[in-house]
């Protein structure tokens, strides 16, 4: 398995409900009148530019509907593709590549797209600041979606409340910032506590606190290179908030380690991959 590729339990948990969604009742109706003894061989192409993510998703579709269907793939997760790119080649029984076919475009073109926006906000910010995802997933498809931010060249964020901390302005409503990363720091010593600021003053008072990095909220960039020159590259500085892809360059100019993105995985456009049948 490469570094990209998603946990295989979440490949076949997500391919398994993704078909018993497609097949419901009664299966594939329409292949069902297809002989069964006619066999196919098929082309994956990209209809658009972009970047490949989701092989394993497709792979698992097929071989769920039809344990003899075989996928080869030309490329993997993280190359760049052109329009009417050849991906890879299907072949197999005809009625089995019909009914998988609809749910194996619908994830390589779903995470193709998310690694395709991560790729284009990558080299947009350039080698000073690093991309990373959030938390606003797809409900389900959380593990496959990092996946794909990692196929685009992008960092991950925590995969789930239990990978990290971190402190936002909400907890606050309930503690301060010193208690929260003393308590932090002296229940969970191995784990790094990472505070939100949406002002320069919480700024100063989670550095004071011991905050192991910082997230900067909403702050424009004379404010965000105030608050990098304040923490003068003693912990990590994050940036979220205000940020797309023409503002991307200059907030990582201004000195941000990483800059979270929630539009990689909540809004990236489904990338176009088509299935075409060989002659």
């Amino acid at each position: 398995m490469s570094w990209v590729e998603p946990p295989f339990s979440a490949v076949t948990d997500v391919v398994s409900r993704a078909l018993a969604e497609d097949l419901g009742v009664f299966g594939d109706i329409t292949a069902a009148l297809v002989p069964s003894e006619a066999t196919v061989a098929a082309i994956l192409r990209s209809r658009a530019p972009g970047v490949l993510a989701g092989r394993a998703c497709a792979t698992e579709a097929f071989r769920r509907v039809d344990p003899t269907t075989e996928a080869e793939w030309v490329l993997g997760d993280g190359d760049v593709l052109a329009a009417g790119s050849v991906i890879g080649r299907v072949s197999g029984r005809l009625a089995s590549v019909l009914t998988a076919e609809r749910t194996a475009l619908n994830l390589l073109g779903h995470l193709s797209g998310v690694a395709t926006l991560t790729r284009r906000y990558v080299e947009a910010a350039g080698p000073r600041a690093r991309i990373r995802d959030t938390r606003k997933t797809t409900p389900g498809l959380r593990a496959l979606e990092k996946a794909a931010v990692r196929a685009g060249g992008g960092v991950n964020h925590r995969g789930s409340l239990s990978d990290g901390i971190l402190v936002k302005d909400n907890h606050l409503a309930g503690l301060s910032i010193a208690e929260a990363v003393a308590t932090a720091h002296a229940r969970w010593p191995g784990i790094a506590c990472q505070v939100e600021c949406d002002t320069l003053d919480q700024l100063a008072t989670a550095l004071e606190a011991g905050a192991d990095m910082v997230l900067l909220d909403n702050m424009d960039l004379a404010t965000v290179a105030a608050a990098v020159a304040a923490v003068a590259g003693r912990i990590p500085v994050e940036v979220s908030g205000r940020v797309d892809l023409d503002s991307v360059a200059a907030y990582a100019a201004a000195g941000a380690d990483l800059i979270s993105v929630g539009a990689l995985t909540h809004s990236a456009p489904v990338l176009d991959i088509g299935l075409d049948l060989e002659a």
